[in-house]
Parts: structure tokens; C-alpha cells; sequence
């Protein structure tokens, strides 16, 4: 209950009142509160605009399309807990106009497929609680669903429960990149998942704890990589932490989608700080057993922390110091360079 009481005060939203400012030689949008994220978002037209999100709170969904390209989000706090942007859809909620539920995708908060998103010093948050909704059964409420090449998040704290970040791509084919620099993201199950390949720099990843008997109580990581693609997940120089009890996580299990059976999940998590909420002897786990993640691209180099401890070198694989230099940042980013 504790973040919707933190995130629920948000007044009326209006329309955008700031006219376009340019500076620099660059269109500038300012959205202050009482004002709407997305109005700024529909006033764009072409390439190249930033968007200045002043510190408040925004209740509603935000949502950029594909021909908005190169657009900046920017929070003007000094902390991205300043300015939030947060709503509270879940897979299972009802759309209003009663043509069904949201879907995973469709929950999200703030969903995104223009090529060259810059987000930076924001908040981006789904607070539905299950606990609210007993009768959903389809929990998944996303904070941000990204597509589109080269989007990149420096400073951003990505809230919720279950699938938090859906980092994805435009197309099955597509191997949209996508960079995260220095974010906070926090959920319980599968809360960083999707076919993207991203790259997750000094990240702090935090697990919930959850009100359940069972273990595990969730998994950091799901990707669904396609099988072609050589680059998945990459976490590299970052920590998790929990709120849970010691060994209550798993790093990460494969997720192969009913609409895409030949992926081949690959996530590398290197030199990162792994907290005691990690299960150490055993950190992977299925989420069905026709995919055996053993069968996947899972991999660690260097890692530290009582969640990295190796007690069992088989449910651990390791990579050698020769692989480990096809897994980095410009490894996997390519030409692009956020």
C-alpha cells in the first residue's frame, strides 16, 4: 500500500499551457502540473523535440508513437522522484469501452515505440496492487513498455509488482537496442522481461516482498530473445537488492512466448552485486518445462555478493575471460553510442 499512498496525488490534468519554446536550435515543450504529458506528446510534430516534465505527479497513460522520433523526456527536479508519471492498469482490468482487458502490453503506464528515445531524471510507475483486486486474475501491471531503436534511460526509476519493464521490440524480426543508465527499477515476477537486446548499466535492481507461502516469490529477469539474435539482456556493473528474505529470488527464467516458440532467452549478468535475496544455489529457474534454461543463454562473469556465491558450478554458468569480451556494452549496442 505504501506506494499508492506515495504516487496517488495527483490533481486534474489539463491540456499543455507552455507554447514551444526554442533553444539551442531545439523545440522545447514544458509540461508543469495540471498540465498532460501526453497533450505535449500529440503537440509534437517531426523529429527532435524535449519535453521538460516539472516536478509533480501525473496520474494518466502516456503513450509515444512510432513517428515521434528522437524525443526527449526530461525531468527538471533534481531527483527523478520530483516528477512522476503513473497510472494503475492491469492485464485483467476492464477497458472502459467494454471491449475486453488491457493485455500485458496494454496495462502499461508508459509505452513508447519511436526510435531515439532520451528519458531522463523520471519516475515512470504502475501502482495496481493485487491486493485491491482479488478478483484479477491477470496481474501483470507494466510501468514501462519500450520499443523502437536506440532508447535510452539515464536516471529513471521504474516502479510496480509483476512485469515492470517490458523491454521488447517493434517487430519478431527486429533487434531493437535499448540502454539503461544508472535507473532504479523495482517489481517481484518477471519484472524486467522481453526480446530486446539491452544493455542495463550500473542499474539498482530491488525484489518485493510478497505476501506468499511459496518459493520462489518472483524472478528478476525473463527475457524472450529470438533465437537469431546474438545479444539478449545485459546487466553489468550493478546490484540487486531485496526486501524479501534471504534466497526468496531467482535471477531470471527463460520466457519462449506461445506466439514466438523458437526463442532462445540470453541474459549475461556481469560484475554486478548480488544481494542475500538472490537463492545462490540454485538462481535460474523454468517457467515451463518444454525450456529448460539450462538449454538457454544464461550466463555470469565476476560477480560479487552472497547471492554470487558458486556452491553449485552447474546451476552457475560461467563465462570464460575470451567470452566475456563479446559481452559488452559496444558488443551489444553496435554503432550506437547513447
Amino acid at each position: 500500500m505504501r506506494r499508492r499512498a506515495f504516487l496517488a496525488t495527483a490533481g486534474a490534468l489539463g491540456v499543455v499551457g507552455a507554447t514551444p519554446a526554442f533553444a539551442g536550435g531545439h523545440r522545447v515543450l514544458h509540461v508543469r502540473p495540471g498540465d498532460s504529458v501526453q497533450a505535449a506528446v500529440d503537440a509534437v510534430t517531426g523529429a527532435g523535440w524535449t519535453i521538460v516534465v516539472h516536478p509533480g505527479t501525473y496520474r494518466e497513460v502516456v503513450n509515444i508513437p512510432a513517428d515521434k522520433a528522437d524525443l526527449t523526456l526530461l525531468g527538471a527536479g533534481r531527483d527523478p522522484r520530483d516528477a512522476v508519471v503513473v497510472y494503475d492498469n492491469a492485464n485483467g482490468t476492464q477497458k472502459p469501452d467494454g471491449s475486453g482487458t488491457y493485455g500485458t502490453a496494454g496495462s502499461a503506464t508508459f509505452t513508447s515505440a519511436a526510435p531515439g528515445l532520451t528519458v531522463r531524471g523520471l519516475t515512470l510507475a504502475n501502482d495496481w496492487l493485487r491486493a485491491d483486486h482479488p478478483d484479477i486474475t491477470g496481474t501483470q501491471a507494466v510501468a514501462a513498455y519500450v520499443t523502437g531503436d536506440r532508447s535510452s534511460f539515464t536516471h529513471v526509476r521504474l516502479l510496480a509488482h509483476q512485469d515492470t519493464l517490458f523491454a521488447d521490440t517493434t517487430a519478431l524480426t527486429a533487434f531493437d537496442r535499448q540502454h539503461y543508465r544508472d535507473c532504479y527499477i523495482e517489481g517481484d515476477v518477471d519484472f524486467v522481461f522481453g526480446r530486446a537486446t539491452a544493455v542495463f548499466e550500473r542499474c539498482h535492481f530491488h525484489t518485493l516482498d510478497r505476501d506468499v507461502a511459496f518459493k520462489p516469490e518472483g524472478m528478476v529477469f525473463a527475457p524472450s530473445t529470438a533465437r537469431a539474435n546474438p545479444h539478449g539482456f545485459l546487466a553489468l556493473r550493478g546490484r540487486v537488492t531485496s526486501g524479501a528474505q534471504d534466497g526468496a529470488y531467482k535471477i531470471a527464467r527463460p520466457w519462449v512466448p506461445s506466439y514466438e516458440t523458437t526463442a532462445r532467452p540470453s541474459l549475461v549478468v556481469r560484475e554486478t552485486e548480488l544481494g542475500p535475496g538472490i537463492d545462490a544455489v540454485a538462481p535460474y529457474v523454468n517457467m515451463r518445462e518444454a525450456y529448460p534454461w539450462q538449454s538457454m543463454r544464461f550466463r555470469e562473469y565476476r560477480n560479487t555478493g552472497p547471492g554470487a556465491e558458486i556452491t553449485v558450478p552447474e546451476n552457475r554458468p560461467q563465462l570464460t575471460d575470451t567470452e566475456a569480451a563479446s559481452h559488452t556494452r559496444a558488443a551489444y549496442l553496435g554503432d550506437w553510442r547513447p
